[in-house]
């Protein structure tokens, strides 16, 4: 689909810092998105999973208060999601999800560049996990900069499921 048009010609989603209001709709982003795209790569129950334990309404709302979210909206909805953390002291990107019709056109990149836009000046690096299986992640990544850090196997030893950890200086 990409890039829409209007009268004035081709306009692109809307990328900005979530807010309280949305966190119903980045919920059923979520929802709608996750189980489809990760069941074939780690199975129904555990794409179920993910969405139960990180597209929660209680989790999303405390990242969108903390001004760890940022959405990319057209005509009103959400097409794309992207939220960071910290794991320890490690700055992360948790998740950076793109509608599959927006998918190719650039709106991932401009998630991420938004999303990272906020890291404290004196963080110096970033990193991102992805399932091994993914490899559609795993592309997108490199291409944005980051390198394999380190892969923690997956407990029941599908090799799909190991964890993939890539990391990047902050500044790109």
């Amino acid at each position: 689909m990409g890039v829409r048009q209007d009268a004035e010609g081709p306009r692109e989603p809307a990328v900005r810092r979530a807010v309280a209001a949305d966190v119903p709709a980045v919920c059923a982003f979520g929802a709608t998105h996750v189980p489809p795209h990760y069941a074939p790569l780690i199975g129904a129950e555990a794409a179920a999973a993910q969405v139960r334990d990180w597209w929660g309404e209680d989790a999303i709302a405390t990242a969108v208060a903390d001004g760890l979210v940022v959405v990319a909206e057209e005509d009103g909805q959400v097409v794309g999601v992207a939220q960071r953390g910290r794991w320890g002291t490690d700055h992360v990107v948790w998740k950076l999800y793109v509608a599959p019709e927006h998918r190719g056109t650039g709106l991932g990149p401009r998630l991420l560049d938004a999303l990272l836009s906020d890291l404290p000046a004196d963080a110096e690096r970033v990193l991102v996990e992805h399932f091994a299986g993914n490899a559609r992640a795993g592309a997108f990544y490199e291409r944005e900069g980051f390198t394999v850090d380190r892969v923690e196997p997956s407990p029941g030893g599908d090799p799909a499921r190991a964890v993939v950890w890539r990391s990047r200086r902050s500044g790109g």
